[in-house]
């Protein structure tokens, strides 16, 4: 896997009016911030382009040494109304003046109001609940427990599968990576359970084939028959490319689903709250989910995390025997009132659809550039994947990938690593909020980093290796 090099390296100062670079990069009174991090911390911790954030406003992050950088990181797709809302710290401030700050399930008002709000926004108000819980983890695991449980009461225990995707990303704990169709995030467990099984994803590049016969062919070979299936989980759009579902593709198996009684799961834990252009990405197909996982987007800032789904699934379990510790915390409950209350009074998902209409076809045309090298350019809203291949091949090349990200950091314009697909997709996710001015001054570095680096020498060299590497 590419890695980050902590050695500081003079490059070009940078002054504009959102981004300020004066300083070798990393920062070299940094690295001792890094070396405590580095016997404090499992390694795992260590894969982010090497800077220490200070504090962060709108969608600008800042050093302590004078750097500034465009955010294009959104905190890995969650500071959806911007860095550092003073709505969410002036709701924040109240609820610490109240003097509560912890309440396992016992009921607190801005529970009940945040839950309403939520239930409000689901795709049938009157027949829909919403469990609040921490992280996207636990939302989808939940996900997978209620479809289950469901299937089990109605049906009895022959129905049992739960279908996933390949290349799917759901989570990190033990359900979720079950369910996850990445085969190296399942090494550590061992022995899988057979009742999770992926079918492959209809994404357009590296599987051209998008009809829904693909589905209904890959449970065949499988010979598993609708009746065994619990559910079927997807991402709105799967997040380790931003490839989003071909809509008749959605709406067929949306329509099988409802055939065969089968719950239907979408994950927008990285696609919710106006991230795409709409307020859940689902919408965009036109279909009924029958649960939802959500997280990331739903605070902006807090840990908080949420299932909505039809009351007759969401009922199953007795009073105390499904929640979670910090179900409805009320410090990230009211973050989330405050976020949500912002993304409807500015209607953010509707900007989000303006600036995706300035975002995507620029980087379509900066694909048109390098047709050999950029394998596909997927997106909608502000959100967008870059996915970076081996001249005239779909194979990743993750050395490239990296070698863009590093340029944009030396340039102040921020990324996380590159992710998906053998870690070759450079993606893109910047704050609702990002001005048009700052867009599209950002996507002139990004063209700038990507003309660097397509222009230096042959990928995979050891000579461009040891150059993305510094």
């Amino acid at each position: 896997m590419a890695e980050y090099d902590l050695t500081p390296l003079a490059v070009p100062l940078v002054e504009t009016k959102y981004r300020t670079i004066k300083t070798r990069i990393p920062v070299p009174e940094s690295l001792s911030i890094f070396e405590a991090l580095r016997r404090s911390e499992p390694q795992s911790m260590m894969g982010q382009p090497p800077i220490i954030w200070d504090r962060a406003e709108d969608f600008i992050v800042y050093d302590k040494w004078g750097n500034r950088w465009i955010d294009w990181s959104s905190c890995v797709l969650v500071s959806n109304t911007g860095h550092g809302r003073q709505e969410i710290k002036e709701a924040l401030e109240e609820t610490i003046d109240q003097g509560l700050l912890a309440s396992y399930v016992f009921v607190h008002e801005r529970r009940a109001k945040l839950s309403e709000m939520l239930r409000g926004l689901s795709p049938d108000p009157e027949n829909y609940r919403v469990f609040l819980l921490s992280t996207g983890s636990e939302a989808t695991e939940n996900c997978i427990k209620l479809s289950r449980t469901y299937a089990l009461k109605k049906y009895g225990a022959r129905r049992k599968y739960i279908i996933t995707f390949e290349n799917a990303f759901h989570g990190r704990t033990m359900g979720a990576q079950l369910a996850g169709g990445i085969p190296a995030l399942k090494e550590w467990i061992g022995e899988t359970d057979p009742a999770f099984v992926q079918v492959p994803f209809p994404d357009g590049y590296r599987n051209r084939d998008t009809s829904f016969d693909l589905f209904l062919s890959a449970i065949g070979e499988l010979d598993i028959s609708p009746d065994e299936i619990a559910g079927v989980m997807t991402e709105s759009y799967q997040g380790g490319g931003a490839d989003f579902l071909p809509m008749e593709y959605a709406k067929r198996l949306e329509a099988f689903c409802r055939e065969h009684d089968i719950a239907l799961i979408v994950d927008e834990v990285q696609a919710g709250f106006g991230r795409t252009g709409k307020m859940f990405c689902y919408e965009h197909y036109g279909i009924k989910p029958d649960l939802i996982a959500c997280g990331k987007g739903i605070s902006s800032s807090l840990p908080i995390s949420a299932v909505i789904g039809r009351d007759d699934i969401m009922n199953l379990y007795a009073p105390g025997s499904m929640t979670s510790t910090h179900s409805g915390s009320p410090l990230p409950v009211a973050a989330a009132i405050a976020n949500l209350n912002i993304l409807l009074k500015e209607d953010l998902p509707g900007r989000a659809a303006r600036m995706g209409e300035i975002l995507i076809p620029e980087l379509e045309r900066i694909k048109r550039k390098y047709p050999d090298r950029i394998g596909a350019v997927h997106g909608k809203g502000l959100v967008a994947g870059v996915q970076i291949v081996r001249s005239g091949t779909t194979e990743p090349d993750p050395e490239t990938a990296l070698g863009i990200n590093i340029a944009c950091l030396q340039k102040g314009l921020l990324m996380f690593a590159p992710v998906g697909f053998g870690g070759a997709c450079v993606k893109i996710a910047p704050p609702l909020t990002i001005a048009e001015d700052a867009l599209l001054e950002s996507i002139e570095v990004f063209d700038q980093a990507v003309d660097e680096v397509m222009s230096g020498p042959s990928v995979g060299s050891d000579e461009f290796e040891a150059a993305a590497r510094k």
